[in-house]
């Protein structure tokens, strides 16, 4: 059996500086947001603000856990810190949902209780800045979550984007108030950017709580499984397990080889097979457990 070492993933650490560029976006906009809602009076520019407090507490939830996720396996987690990843984006979807539940109440209030908004042109202004910083750092952490499996970045990043979605339909709203003077469309519009951000939040938990339960991803196992059984020397590859930990994979399989080969021969063509599964699942830890093919065949 050979076994490759779990190394102290020094990406993860690296990772928490764009938290921290995430925790400076979510202060920036919610400065400007606020600022944009004391001028004009606009609910819906009110639960954007709400939106960025939530972000603000996400984006210090993604340092922290990136922060853990960095620590190298100890002997009471021999498998490392990587599923810290997983409560990070969970609760980054429960956030989510609560501003959305936000949105929805000041929404209702202003639909009861109508009012004009002010000085319009000077708060999109201000709306429109804060949702560049926004849009501009949501896809940066996207991106570089996605590029190193980082679920923690993606989420918060996907995070933002809700934000971003909330102040289009704020500018868009307040826009057309201010064209036609029809004040109640201010609620309205909150209350379909509402229902639309929850969706975002509840894939979010859904993909945590796969992190969680080990889910594999679909047809991973059967790719493995076809490219070992190609390789010289192998005569069944079978019993993979895969699942995933954090921005980490974990793999295990089983080969069927000649019970003849010397113990070095089967230890290299053991290191060949990690190589070729790490081809295929990159950022894995890979175990391999030898059987003779004289066993198989009795």
């Amino acid at each position: 059996m050979s076994h490759t070492q779990i190394p102290k993933d020094k990406s993860f650490t690296a990772l928490t500086s764009f938290a921290w560029l995430s925790i400076g976006a979510a202060v920036s906009t919610l400065i400007l947001k606020s600022g944009a809602y004391l001028l004009t009076g606009s609910v819906g520019l009110l639960s954007d603000a709400a939106e960025s407090i939530v972000n603000l507490a996400g984006a210090a939830i993604a340092l922290g856990m990136l922060t853990i996720a960095a620590r190298p396996p100890d002997r009471d987690h021999l498998y490392g810190h990587n599923k810290a990843e997983y409560f990070a984006s969970s609760l980054e979807g429960i956030l989510i949902l609560v501003a959305a539940g936000g949105i929805l109440w000041m929404a209702f209030d202003r639909w009861i209780h109508p009012q004009a908004l002010e000085s319009l042109m000077l708060g999109l202004v201000v709306t429109t800045a804060a949702s560049l910083i926004n849009f501009i750092v949501a896809r940066t952490l996207i991106s570089v979550g996605r590029k190193r499996n980082s679920i923690t970045l993606e989420a918060d990043g996907q995070h933002l984007m809700t934000d971003v979605w909330t102040s289009v339909g704020v500018i868009i709203s307040i826009t057309v108030v201010g064209i036609t003077g029809w004040n109640l469309l201010d609620p309205l519009v909150a209350v379909l950017v509402a229902v639309n951000i929850v969706w975002t939040g509840i894939r979010l938990i859904r993909r945590s709580v796969a992190g969680f339960m080990d889910t594999a991803p679909n047809g991973m196992t059967e790719q493995i499984i076809v490219k070992i059984q190609k390789m010289k020397g192998v005569y069944d590859c079978h019993a993979v397990r895969i699942r995933p930990s954090g921005a980490r994979w974990f793999v295990d399989l089983h080969v069927t080889m000649d019970g003849e080969r010397t113990l070095n021969e089967a230890h290299a063509m053991t290191e060949k097979i990690e190589k070729e599964v790490k081809k295929l699942v990159p950022q894995s830890d890979v175990t391999v457990h030898v059987e003779p093919k004289e066993m198989a065949e009795t």
